[in-house]
């Protein structure tokens, strides 16, 4: 298979993936929680600590509407923020407890549908998932710096 065959089915996938998600995610209901700041809290549970700049650019904003989305989930008692001991200028952003248990609970219903979904696989159909999550993990989602 060539390289431009490739590119077009991960093109496709990389489509299905946010099908798949806002379908998994459309149902998530957090007490006065925004689409947005749910995506900010999704993206901090898995890649914390993060600085403003990193959720900024993940989540394709401008650095002050993150920081406004950030204050309301500060001020929410969802994230908190700390100094950088080496740089006090440099604020890493993670999830408080509140915010840590809140998407523990987001987890568990997006768990609970991801369930449903696999639940005929055979057991090698889930190995094969699992080999192919990693194999894009390492070689395109996450591959070595060169």
């Amino acid at each position: 298979m060539d390289q431009k065959t490739i590119f077009y089915k991960f093109v496709s996938f990389i489509a299905a993936v946010h099908e798949v998600k806002h379908e998994f995610t459309k149902d998530v209901k957090l007490d006065e929680i925004t689409p947005v700041q749910y995506a900010i809290l999704e993206y901090l549970a898995v890649s914390q600590p993060v600085t403003l700049s990193q959720i900024s650019d993940c989540m394709h904003m401008s650095m002050p509407n993150t920081s406004r989305e950030l204050k309301k989930l500060t001020e929410k008692h969802l994230c908190e923020k700390t100094a950088d001991p080496g740089d006090q200028r440099k604020q890493f952003i993670r999830l408080s407890d509140n915010g840590q248990a809140t998407m523990d609970a987001a987890f568990k219903g997006l768990e609970a549908r991801f369930l449903q979904r696999v639940q005929h696989a055979s057991a090698e159909d889930l190995a094969a998932i699992e080999h192919a999550l990693d194999v894009l993990s390492a070689n395109v989602f996450y591959p070595p710096k060169a």
